[in-house]
């Protein structure tokens, strides 16, 4: 890919600041837009990691006035969108701050880039596998269903596994997610709003004559992922408890299952979908490829530690999901996405960078 310059909202995050060193060693100018909220840099500033070449703006996306200060000062060929709140839990109890960063901010960037006359040749979009929900499930009987969100009901009575529609059959196992065949359910408000930027974004690039692309992302991990922030990374806080030698409570009797994915299989995976060819909008699952159950992982973070085994609990969180993998066949054809790190290998990074090198008190 030719040398662009590339607005990255939300660049001083755990991706952003990792995709801003790649873009700037590959010699394009970067531009990093961040608000630095508390919650997620815990009041430090500007990360350690922030590539000095970068050009960066501590930039509210919610504000129209700082959008347009912001475009005033840029003219990106390519927008890669990261801001966002991310807190599913919290979204719940807190909608109207995820529904102000997550929908309004990104149609405020929109408007300032209109007001600014001004059309991104690219716009690529950080989503979530959140916006999947329950997802598909197999049922007993060979057939699949959309999975209803699990009431608070279901979940204290310790029904984990949600049910087919069906009286008499039960549920056998969850499907990936593929964006091409899984319908977008959300079951929480974070993940609703990640589903409004794609349609918002979606509607705005076809109009406006801009190249789209949609990343939805399975569970991020890896060093430099927020240690202050309790509302994101649960590797974080399941490497943080082993290393304190403190027992890890997994919820839901231990068999919620997810996908990790190291976060430079991400990196890469966005700087693939930059250098992309076509016109042709993308949406594109990126995980590991693999379904892993927090059981094992927390098993697997105990023994490389020495800290107790972990207690199997039937404790939960409202707006969870059971089960969530990705079937990551479209980003390998499309992007020639292949996950280079694996769940253990990833987790065994994660806590020599908690041990040696991550920044700060890592007390609990």
């Amino acid at each position: 890919m030719a040398p662009q310059t590339v607005l990255i909202t939300g660049g001083a995050g755990f991706i952003g600041s990792r995709l801003a060193s790649r873009l700037v060693g590959e010699g394009h100018e970067v531009v990093i837009a961040d608000v630095l909220h508390p919650q997620v840099h815990d009041g430090r500033g500007w990360p350690a990691d922030t590539p000095e070449a970068a050009v960066r703006y501590p930039v509210d996306v919610t504000s129209a006035s700082q959008c347009d200060a912001l475009l005033r000062l840029c003219t990106p060929d390519v927008v890669v969108h990261l801001a966002a709140e991310t807190g599913t839990g919290q979204s719940l109890t807190q909608a109207s701050r995820h529904g102000r960063v997550n929908v309004v901010g990104t149609t405020e960037l929109l408007d300032a880039l209109a007001r600014a006359g001004h059309v991104p040749e690219h716009v690529v979009l950080a989503s979530s596998r959140a916006v999947y929900g329950e997802g598909r499930w197999s049922a007993s009987d060979g057939s699949t269903y959309y999975a209803a969100p699990r009431s608070a009901a279901q979940l204290e009575a310790g029904q984990w596994d949600p049910q087919p529609p069906t009286a008499g059959l039960r549920a056998v196992a969850p499907l990936p997610h593929a964006a091409a065949t899984t319908e977008p359910r959300p079951t929480n408000v974070y993940a609703a709003t990640k589903l409004a930027q794609e349609h918002i974004l979606g509607a705005w690039t076809v109009a406006m004559g801009s190249r789209f692309s949609v990343l939805r992302l399975q569970n991020v991990y890896g060093p430099g992922q927020s240690l202050s922030n309790p509302y994101t990374g649960i590797m974080s806080l399941f490497a943080r408890k082993a290393l304190a030698h403190e027992q890890i409570d997994v919820y839901e009797g231990g068999q919620i299952i997810r996908d990790l994915v190291f976060v430079d299989d991400v990196v890469a995976a966005l700087q693939s979908c930059l250098g992309r060819s076509g016109s042709e909008p993308l949406l594109a699952d990126i995980g590991s490829g693999r379904a892993v159950s927090l059981q094992e992982m927390a098993e697997f973070l105990a023994h490389e530690t020495g800290a107790p085994e972990p207690l199997t609990s039937g404790h939960f969180r409202a707006g969870d999901v059971r089960a969530a993998s990705a079937d990551i066949s479209h980003a390998a054809t499309t992007l020639g996405y292949r996950p280079a790190v694996e769940p253990k290998a990833g987790l065994r990074r994660l806590l020599e960078w908690i041990a040696g090198d991550a920044p700060g008190d890592q007390g609990l």
